[in-house]
């Protein structure tokens, strides 16, 4: 197998990624108050496209504009208007023009959706999110016509960002938004053909591949985010996601990138949630030490032929390189170390052995307390106050073209929390205006 990181990667549509490494996915928090793209995310993805990445994925770019991810996501609902167009197109301009790929991730928040963007959100089913706090509402299972209708809206959120100018899409069906719930039969409780079995909970997803793959062509790369597994018991398993991948290969899916958990066990994060997680049916391998999900894309390999793009926790080039060697992976996908670094991709080219990982100082249980980490609650505490830190490093980026590696976690969370105020006040304002 090949382990040059700069090698390019032909992919099944035609279409080739000029290295291995890819800016995995996040949320950017950047976008107007009514989703349209800004220079400030302009700023940070043209950084980022400076930086070597042979692929970037945006943040969740939403197909229904009441279902939020979260406050400042790019909204694409329906057709744009010409505005919204060529914030697209600009924005595709700065995060291309590296040379690099630069895909949107098509995605709805289903039940993951915040009480103060959508009290009642759409979802497979009436299932509410296991978690404390009363964050999230309860949600309403979608009528069958409205899910006729979703995928018609990927649909045309894919054709509006190829126009734009981006060169691919990745329908993100992993992490517990709406087609993630669709596959988890702890999600979806429906007794119609969207529920029940496997056949059934993945007929959504499959739905909105064919639809993308109709408006785009053949020639345009078309990805798939999707969960190894919920790591919930009487969730989406191991063995589920197998079954998925080689539908989605047989559908012509380009590039498949595994992850893993959702908002109730956020294994995304590399930590648990509330709940002890379910133990999966995988061997454990010497990179899964440090990548979270090596293991189970190992797995995966000896049963599925589509290119798969592995992220989470790659810190060090042995394991990127393990990965490629092993053909666990295809493509490596990083996402913090570009908060911090945004030539990443380029120092690893240039032999860089690892990269920063300062997560680890910014534990949010005082030194001489980690006792307290024994306690679930304080352990999932403490990994969301990190990722607070991240999302201020995205806003600094975008703002400035700089990092604020001074910024401590409670005031990231208290940026983060008065930007979504902020942001949902305009919104509210312009719709009753």
């Amino acid at each position: 197998m090949d382990t040059d990181l700069r090698s390019p990667l032909a992919l099944p549509c035609g279409a080739t990624l000029p290295n291995r490494i890819a800016k995995a996915a996040m949320t950017e928090g950047l976008a107007t108050a009514d989703g349209r793209p800004t220079p400030e995310l302009e700023r940070l993805y043209g950084l980022w496209s400076d930086g070597g990445a042979g692929l970037l994925l945006s943040g969740n770019v939403i197909v229904d504009r009441d279902h939020l991810e979260r406050p400042g996501n790019v909204v694409i609902h329906g057709e744009p208007d010409a505005d919204r167009a060529e914030r697209l197109a600009s924005w595709a301009r700065a995060a291309t023009r590296g040379g690099n790929h630069f895909w949107a991730q098509l995605s709805h928040g289903g039940r993951q959706v915040m009480k103060l963007v959508n009290p009642h959100p759409k979802a497979p089913s009436a299932v509410k999110l296991g978690l404390p706090g009363g964050q999230f509402g309860e949600p309403v299972a979608l009528e069958v016509a409205e899910i006729d209708e979703l995928v018609e809206r990927f649909a045309v959120a894919a054709e509006a960002v190829k126009v734009a100018g981006f060169t691919g899409v990745q329908v993100h069906a992993a992490h517990g938004y709406l087609l993630s719930s669709f596959l988890s039969p702890r999600a979806n409780r429906r007794e119609d053909e969207y529920g029940g079995s496997l056949a059934n909970r993945v007929r959504m997803l499959l739905r909105v591949v064919a639809s993308i793959r109709d408006r785009v062509g053949a020639a345009f790369p078309v990805s798939v985010k999707l969960n190894s597994a919920d790591f919930q018991r009487g969730g989406f398993a191991f063995e589920d996601s197998l079954a998925v991948a080689a539908l989605l290969e047989e559908a012509g899916v380009d590039l498949i990138e595994i992850s893993g958990g959702n908002y109730e066990q956020p294994r995304l994060l590399g930590i648990e949630g509330m709940e002890r997680a379910e133990e999966q049916n995988v061997a454990p391998s010497t990179a899964a030490r440090e990548a979270y999900f090596v293991d189970f894309a190992l797995a995966m390999q000896q049963k599925v032929g589509a290119p798969l793009m592995v992220t989470g926790g790659f810190r060090s080039r042995a394991a990127m390189e393990y990965a490629l060697s092993s053909g666990a992976a295809d493509v490596i996908g990083m996402g913090r170390p570009f908060c911090t670094t945004v030539d990443a991709a380029r120092q690893v080219f240039e032999g860089r052995e690892r990269l920063p990982s300062p997560e680890r100082e910014l534990a949010f249980i005082p030194r001489g307390l980690g006792f307290l980490k024994r306690l679930q609650m304080l352990k999932a505490l403490d990994g969301f106050a990190v990722q607070y830190w991240f999302y201020g490093q995205l806003y600094a980026l975008g703002r400035t073209g700089h990092t604020n590696p001074g910024l401590k976690p409670f005031a990231a969370l208290r940026e983060v929390e008065r930007m979504n105020r902020k942001l949902m006040g305009e919104r509210s304002g312009a719709a009753s205006g």
